[in-house]
């Protein structure tokens, strides 16, 4: 049996001694990229190696260009994808702080953009692992390196120039996966403009998202689906966010209830507005 959207702390749990299985720390914080990188030497999952937002998921950012956290070119992400030991025949498990953190998702979409089916995310994250009492250690890993062909399917994701071309076409779900106070343009501490492409519906990812920190109902968020992209089908419903990391959670969940894989604007809105000529919107959609 293979795993593909979400899997439970433990189901992952019975498989830490399989060497088919890959086990991938993705925690990031956005304020303090090194804190991540402590906790990960504090504690992790035992077996756990660790995949850095900057550089392992992430591109360089250009000024005025790129977004804040652009893909990497295939070539580096391919060689990253080794180095964390993940062969074409690996079930790779990631895992965030919880199920409402987006790093390890990142990592999940980048995985099935380069034609790795076999991959999963931790519902409750650390979190619920290390409350659960579930083995934990403190060594770093490095696994061997795995041996892993890329097949992209670029279809997966979507350019600055297209999601220009749809905004605000009907025929698409454009969805804004940022808190709904940064959606309407207030409370913007991140970037340097604030608003939301014109003709986006504001999809805050958290509201997948139990008071306990693991993925609400299938039904429920069914119905949430349903409210805010209605019959549209997943090659043209859209999900972006700040810099294309939170916006995988919502793929994630999308994915995860059957709906198929919809498709993400890496660039966000961080590369929208990167070129001050493109129209910015404020207040509910």
């Amino acid at each position: 049996m293979t795993f593909e959207t979400y899997i439970s702390c433990e189901d992952a749990a019975q498989h830490l001694d399989d060497p088919r299985w890959v086990f991938i720390d993705c925690r990031f914080v956005l304020a303090d990229g090194a804190q991540s990188r402590r906790d990960y030497a504090q504690s992790h999952i035992r077996g756990a190696a660790y995949a850095s937002m900057h550089p392992d998921l992430s591109g360089a950012h250009i000024k005025s260009i790129t977004g804040r956290h652009p893909l990497p070119e295939k070539a580096a992400w391919e060689q990253t994808i080794r180095r964390l030991g993940i062969s074409n025949q690996s079930q790779v498990v990631a895992y965030d702080y919880q199920a409402g953190q987006s790093a390890a998702g990142r990592l999940w979409w980048m995985l099935k953009w380069a034609g790795h089916a076999a991959a999963a995310v931790i519902d409750g994250g650390f979190t619920r692992w290390a409350a659960l009492g579930l083995p934990v250690e403190s060594i770093e890993r490095h696994n061997t390196p795995g041996a892993f062909v890329a097949a992209y399917d670029d279809s997966l994701s979507l350019s600055v120039k297209e999601a220009a071309r749809i905004a605000g076409d009907p025929a698409y779900a454009l969805l804004d996966s940022r808190a709904a106070d940064r959606f309407r343009g207030e409370n913007e501490t991140i970037d340097p403009v604030a608003g939301h492409i014109p003709g986006a519906i504001s999809a805050p990812f958290s509201e997948n998202i139990d008071g306990a920190g693991t993925l609400k109902s299938a039904d429920a968020l069914a119905a949430r689906f349903a409210k805010l992209a209605g019959d549209t089908p997943p090659e043209r419903t859209v999900f972006y966010c700040g810099s294309g990391v939170s916006a995988t959670q919502n793929i994630l969940a999308h994915a995860h209830i059957g709906r198929g894989m919809p498709r993400l604007f890496a660039g966000s809105w961080s590369e929208w507005i990167a070129d001050g000529a493109r129209i910015v919107a404020t207040g509910e959609a």
